[in-house]
């Protein structure tokens, strides 16, 4: 899915290429600075953001209507009055849509998560409410974490930890952000979604490596970011 991303970034670029050296050429007369052609600077990273297997596809989605619903207001095709509103409960439906999707949709990843998540038992609980909190773990051992964020910030850090051959870290950010520092000799693998937001993966996976880190983030007007 990657590589098909990457595929469509290069053609929209050859697209683009072309149209301005048929235009200087005098070839073809197409204006590309046309009215609300700013609004592709959203429309086209978010279609190309469905075939990038991220698993963000919910966020993919809003900033494809909305980029879309803000071409056709500035076309005259909708009143913006019309979008004003509509904004909020239009809000509150994409959330919904994205909690849904969050508690039903399964993967290959969701599973391990659940599987290896059937007992809290040693699971380290990190809330941060209106505050930060930054948990250090040296040298102790570390069976996975839930970390919980609202309105504030939290960050993890794992670098000297013991960690299990495979842990779980399930991360939830609603307006705010957390981010896990792991080891480098660790594989990771996410399901993130995100509403308004994001999760960033820093790390790189290797054969060679014998831990892996299962983490499932949900993103809602906030962050999620691993390093």
């Amino acid at each position: 899915m990657k590589q098909t991303g990457r595929a469509l970034w290069g053609i929209a670029f050859i697209i683009v290429g072309t149209i301005i050296g048929f235009n200087s050429l005098g070839i073809t007369d197409i204006d590309i600075f046309f009215k609300g052609w700013w609004t592709l600077f959203i429309i086209v990273p978010s279609f190309i953001g469905l075939f990038e297997g991220n698993g963000e596809i919910i966020g993919n989605l809003v900033g494809l209507i909305i980029g879309f619903v803000l071409l056709f207001a500035i076309r005259g095709i909708v009143d913006f009055e019309v979008i004003s509103v509509l904004f909020v409960p239009f809000i509150f439906i994409v959330i919904g849509f994205g909690i849904l999707f969050n508690s039903t949709i399964k993967g290959t990843i969701t599973d391990k998560i659940e599987s290896l998540n059937k007992t809290e038992d040693g699971i380290d609980k990190i809330f941060a409410t209106f505050a930060g909190q930054n948990v250090v773990k040296d040298n102790e051992k570390f069976k996975g974490a839930h970390i919980d964020v609202v309105f504030g910030s939290a960050v993890l850090d794992l670098t000297k930890a013991k960690l299990d051959k495979e842990t779980v870290i399930k991360s939830s950010a609603i307006f705010g952000s957390s981010k896990v520092i792991l080891p480098k000799n660790v594989n990771v693998k996410i399901k993130s979604t995100p509403i308004f937001g994001g999760s960033k993966n820093n790390i790189t996976n290797k054969d060679d490596n014998k831990t892996t880190v299962y983490v499932e983030s949900f993103c809602m007007f906030g962050g999620f970011e691993i390093k």
